[in-house]
């Protein structure tokens, strides 16, 4: 089994493995005036296959970057080439380090082995290892497919647990959006956060060179954030994506009882009947 992160020497080392499949995991938001997959295509690690998670959701679903059903996760799997028995390494070039939210679909989806490559296509580029460009096809091969929504709570868990306190939530959003002092972008859209969350923003969680953080100084930050990491955690975000990079933060840390609100503020905040709170937490 991999570990959950794999270095750049190790991706380097393992490249010509024949169960080991490299997946580019970017992606950007539509405001980030950004195109994903013109940039893989002109230059990704050697045999890396496109993800390409701006489709890979339900497209019934008006919500935005909702988890997929599982039959179309399976149909996309298999088109890539990711079939039972791969080894998959993800890796991304976005600011929202979107790897993370690969990695949390997979394992909603059952794929067990499955990693990150710590600094993404970043670090890689830093160190002047090998790129191509172009598109990589790989032999269609069958995915496995089931779901465990063990990971995954929607508006109705989330509205429930402001009675019970039973689970604590975190907000991977940054601290002027939570306070509400930036107002939220999209229309309509109220501003602030969840009642009794508190806000760890995603960009900390990473050090200067992309890679992520690890130990006491990931356990620093919850703390430092108010998080009681003995409680169950709740992440949310803006639209589900980097509030992934909470949940693989917490699993560094060997934290399992972490889910994932997939709605997120994008449901929350457009929602007349849920409560919000202004402020800092």
């Amino acid at each position: 089994m991999m570990d959950m992160l794999v270095t750049t020497q190790w991706l380097a080392d393992n490249i010509g493995a024949s169960d080991l499949r490299i997946v580019d995991a970017t992606y950007f938001l539509p405001e980030m005036d950004r195109d994903a997959p013109a940039e893989y295509e002109a230059r990704h690690i050697p045999g890396a296959v496109f993800l390409n998670l701006a489709e890979l959701k339900d497209d019934k679903d008006p919500r935005p970057s909702m988890a997929p059903p599982p039959e179309k996760f399976a149909s996309r799997m298999a088109t890539l080439g990711l079939g039972d028995g791969s080894r998959i390494v993800l890796y991304d070039n976005s600011p929202l380090r979107t790897s993370a939210r690969a990695w949390w679909l997979f394992q909603l989806f059952g794929a067990p082995k499955v990693a990150i490559l710590d600094g993404g296509l970043g670090k890689w580029l830093a160190e002047k290892r090998a790129v191509e460009n172009g598109k990589v096809q790989l032999r269609h091969r069958h995915f496995t497919v089931w779901r465990d929504d063990r990971g995954v709570v929607d508006k109705q868990h989330v509205l429930d647990n402001l009675a019970s306190r039973r689970a604590q939530v975190v907000d991977a959003r940054s601290m002027s959006r939570f306070t509400a002092e930036e107002p939220e972008f999209r229309p309509g859209m109220a501003s602030g956060h969840i009642p009794g969350s508190v806000c760890l923003p995603y960009s900390r969680l990473f050090n200067s060179d992309g890679t992520w953080k690890r130990g006491h100084e990931l356990r620093g930050l919850f703390h430092e954030a108010g998080v009681d990491l003995n409680r169950p955690l709740i992440t949310s975000c803006g639209s589900g994506v980097t509030a992934a990079d909470l949940v693989f933060a917490a699993r560094l840390l060997g934290k399992e009882d972490v889910t994932l609100y997939d709605g997120s503020w994008s449901e929350w905040g457009a929602a007349p009947e849920t409560p919000k709170a202004t402020g800092r937490a």
